[in-house]
């Protein structure tokens, strides 16, 4: 146990030493790609011209539909500027609707459109297959753990 504590000790110092920090050594450049290649699969697999946020959004909303833009944003870990983004982008593709919310004014409620749900019906089998070869270095056990940990520090 000693020489394990010495060892992480080392690294700390190592770390905190500008003249040995090494950017391809750290978690946000695996993090970075591994997201990278997340995206290229995505974008080979899903039609429609879909982004992985607006993906997110889509499917999101289907499932928790109608709801405000706001909720939606934090049921997809989206800050309040990206799901606008997103949700206005997928309003002009006619993807979602928006309509005034009967007990707030201030508030628009989002649902999804019949081409909405028809995009998220033909590519969820691609969306799955997504997860299937963006995981497919790995084994079970380590896909498990994989998940667990990025959940953890998520």
């Amino acid at each position: 146990m000693a020489v394990k504590r010495q060892k992480n000790k080392t690294i700390e110092n190592k770390q905190s030493d500008p003249g040995d920090y090494q950017v391809d050594q750290q978690i946000g450049f695996f993090l970075r790609q591994a997201n990278q290649r997340h995206v290229s699969i995505f974008t080979s697999l899903i039609g429609d011209k879909l982004t992985t946020t607006q993906w997110a959004a889509l499917t999101k909303l289907g499932q928790i539909q109608p709801c405000s833009q706001n909720l939606l944003g934090r049921e997809t870990a989206m800050d309040v500027a990206t799901i606008k983004g997103v949700v206005d982008r997928l309003v002009k593709r006619g993807l979602i609707r928006t309509e005034p919310d009967l007990t707030d004014a201030r508030r628009l409620v989002l649902s999804l459109t019949e081409d909405g749900q028809a995009v998220i019906e033909k590519n969820l089998s691609a969306a799955i297959e997504v997860t299937e070869k963006t995981l497919e270095p790995l084994t079970a056990g380590e896909r498990m753990m994989l998940l667990e940990l990025i959940r953890k520090i998520g």
